[in-house]
This record gives structure tokens, sequence and C-alpha cells, in this order.
């Protein structure tokens, strides 16, 4: 059978904080069985012509000033609305300063304190992104959220910090398409971790619908 294929979007050139490098190759191997993964920071990929052909697009984009035009914007509104999968990775949320992109991803980032040991803990043990995963310990960067109210979500994944508890995964439906955001992946141990590894292939088999 022929792999699906995943497009992983991020930043080689001008990353602020979160470089593709290394990363890509972290996904490529993670991805391996299931999907074939071109990654790129050609922006341009997401215009509705080019995004057509991917079962999957991958978000790690590290830019977070600079807005997507407005027809990169339609693109992936219209290839996750028409059935398509979106994965965000961690920083890859940096496309929220587009209002259209928040709703689509779910919510925006606000801040995180500092890098530090986090407890995971599933929160919705029933869901398929979440089957075989209980709880997890690794450093990462606990970033907050503002959620969305307007987009129904399936909180997946939570953290205690400083003993508050904040969602670090969650999942949902637009249109036709899946859409899931992972909060970890701020650079490559986090993506060695066994556990966040499961945790990427079950979310991008669920949102480019995988058999099995």
């Amino acid at each position: 059978m022929e792999k699906r294929k995943a497009l992983l979007l991020g930043d080689y050139t001008y990353p602020e904080f979160h470089p593709l490098q290394e990363i890509d190759k972290e996904v490529t191997h993670i991805l391996h069985d299931w999907m074939t993964v071109q990654c790129s920071e050609n922006r341009k990929l997401l215009l509705k012509e080019n995004i057509s052909s991917f079962d999957l697009c991958i978000s790690y984009g590290d830019n977070w000033k600079e807005l997507m035009s407005p027809q990169q914007t339609a693109g992936l509104l219209a290839y996750v609305s028409g059935g398509g999968g979106l994965l965000v990775l961690h920083n890859g949320i940096s496309m929220h300063n587009n209002y259209e992109i928040a709703q689509l991803i779910g919510a925006k980032f606000t801040r995180h304190p500092a890098y530090a040991p986090l407890q995971f803990k599933s929160a919705a043990p029933d869901h398929p992104v979440m089957e075989g995963i209980v709880s997890f310990a690794m450093e990462e960067e606990p970033y907050r959220f503002e959620f969305d109210p307007f987009t129904p979500k399936t909180v997946l994944l939570e953290y205690e910090l400083d003993g508050e508890v904040y969602p670090a995964a969650w999942a949902h439906s637009y249109g036709l398409g899946r859409v899931v955001y992972l909060m970890p992946g701020h650079h490559q141990p986090t993506f060695q971790n066994v556990s966040f590894q499961r945790l990427i292939v079950q979310a991008a088999k669920w949102a480019a619908r995988l058999p099995g």
C-alpha cells in the first residue's frame, strides 16, 4: 500500500526560537511507517493548488510576527474544512496571529513560564489519539493558551505545574477535516520521548484518517 503524504512546515532560515533543523529528521523518522514527510519552509505550499496533494499538514512554524497571506490562509482553511488533517506541534501555534487560523487551531498562545520538568496526564483516555497513553514525564516549555469559545474541542492531555492543571493537547473537527494540537516540541530531545512519539503517530493517523 502506498504511503500517505504529509507536509511539515517550519523555519530553517529565520526561526525566532525553534528551528526546523533536526526536528524534520525526528518527525520523518517517527512517521516513517505510515507517511512520507516533505519538509519545507515555503509557505506557498499552503496555497490551495499545492496543499491539496497532502493527506496531512504539520505546522512547526516559528514566525511569530509575520501574518500568513490571505491566499495562504484561504488555502489552509479550505484544505482542512474540505477533509484535510492538521497537526500543530508546540510553536506551530505561531499561526495564531491570524484570527481565522486561531479559530482553526482552537486557541491562541499567551505565554509560557520557564522550561521545567512536567508531568503529563491523559484527559481523554477513550479518544483514539490517546490510546495506550496514561501519563509521562518530560522537561518542556509549559505553554499557556486562550481557548476560542466558538470551537468545541476535546482536551486530550494536561500537565501540572505549581499545583495547577493546564491543557497540553486537544483535538476537534473543522468542517470535514480534523485538527490536533500537541503542546510539547520545544527541541529535539522531546521528539525522542517514546510516549510523545506514540502521541505524534496517533495524532497524525487520526487527523489524516489513516486506518488502525
